[in-house]
């Protein structure tokens, strides 16, 4: 009884089998193929996978900003989505669209260009110090190490901070960091 019972449900685990394959034959390879051509045009990373449980990233506190959507689409043209969801601690200093706005007229375009873009991700590595520091704290700092590999000076003004000559508006801390927003886009000298 019991090895009539196993050839039956072998028997009725090749039909089905067989059935799935003579039904999705043709189906199976056009989903492959429409598979295969949006992971080539989706975006792939850490930064692309959706969380609902997790805090905020930095670039998830940048992202829902009203103030910073150049600075996202800067982030973007760079391709730095995912280096602002590691692990991290980090501060990025967060320029607004009104410093963007500051510079010399055209100079934001031109940095969108694809064939700015190491010019541009290196600028905006100026913006990124390891580690997670609130104003107060940073006013025991002279300089700070930047992802860019150049420092930038940290000066005290009465109560205000200033990092590479920009001065911190606002602080927001993020799972991964904190996002200082700043007034000005900090420019490497080099």
């Amino acid at each position: 009884m019991k090895a009539t019972f196993k050839i039956f449900l072998l028997t009725v685990l090749i039909v089905g089998i067989t059935a799935c394959r003579n039904n999705n034959g043709e189906g199976e390879e056009e989903n492959v193929s429409t598979s295969t051509e949006q992971a080539s045009t989706e975006r792939q990373g850490q930064a692309f996978v959706k969380d609902d449980v997790s805090e905020p990233t930095v670039l998830d506190i940048a992202i829902q900003s009203e103030d910073h959507k150049t600075l996202v689409a800067a982030v973007q043209a760079a391709e730095l989505e995912n280096a602002l969801v590691n692990a991290g601690p980090l501060m990025v200093f967060a320029p607004t669209d009104e410093a963007f706005a500051a510079l010399p007229e055209g100079t934001v375009e031109d940095l969108l260009k694809p064939e700015n873009k190491n010019k541009l991700s290196h600028i905006l590595k100026h913006h990124v110090t390891p580690g997670k520091y609130d104003k107060e704290f940073l006013k025991k700092f002279k300089k700070l190490g930047q992802a860019s590999d150049l420092n930038v000076p940290v000066e005290v003004k009465g109560e205000d901070v200033y990092v590479g000559g920009a001065k911190i508006i606002a602080s927001v801390p993020a799972g991964n960091g904190i996002v200082h927003v700043v007034d000005k886009v900090i420019i490497p000298e080099n």
